[in-house]
């Protein structure tokens, strides 16, 4: 019988989370309390604490306190963006996200990948790249190493596997350019 993985080989790339083991513990007890925990209206406490903790975060950012970060010194996000409730931005690779970006609910950014030949399930962040300008809609998956371009609409339920151009509407799974915007 062929064996396609081997879980008791797997290795966990030296410096792969980015920081020691304590700040990322601290990082999941904040996140788990002080941040979800805050009142919908505290987005300033909510940039803060990401800020304190490495994440590049404009102006008049709102990012909702139901919204789930891996590691937060990989994720930046430009001025008067909007992350909404219940949006995983899986940051095991980095995650740049312009300004003015609207990122609805449940929308799920993955940076995170294993490779599906390597019998030891090695495992990669492929940063992600969501221009100025762009909405994703709600419940939108995108893959690891993803570039959306400047004002690019991903429609609700849409899956993102491969690079979108700039003032795109795409849609579906996968995501395929409709019209422009």
């Amino acid at each position: 019988m062929k064996n396609y993985q081997q879980l008791d080989q797997f290795e966990l790339p030296p410096n792969f989370r980015g920081r020691g083991a304590v700040t990322v513990q601290l990082w999941w007890l904040v996140q788990s309390t002080l941040f979800a925990w805050s009142p919908q209206f505290m987005y300033g406490w909510r940039r803060f604490l990401l800020r304190s903790f490495g994440a590049q975060i404009g102006k008049k950012v709102i990012v909702r306190p139901t919204v789930k970060t891996q590691f937060p010194w990989k994720v930046s996000i430009g001025d008067h963006s909007w992350i909404g409730d219940d949006v995983v931005l899986y940051s095991l690779g980095e995650i740049e996200i312009g300004a003015n970006v609207v990122i609805s609910q449940k929308s799920y950014i993955c940076t995170g990948t294993h490779d599906p030949q390597a019998l030891k399930f090695d495992i990669y962040g492929h940063k992600i790249t969501i221009e100025d300008q762009c909405w994703i809609a709600t419940d939108v998956y995108i893959a690891p190493g993803i570039t959306i371009g400047r004002g690019t609409l991903v429609g609700a339920r849409s899956s993102v596997f491969k690079n979108l151009p700039a003032g795109k509407v795409c849609l579906g799974s996968p995501a395929q350019v409709i019209k422009d915007r």
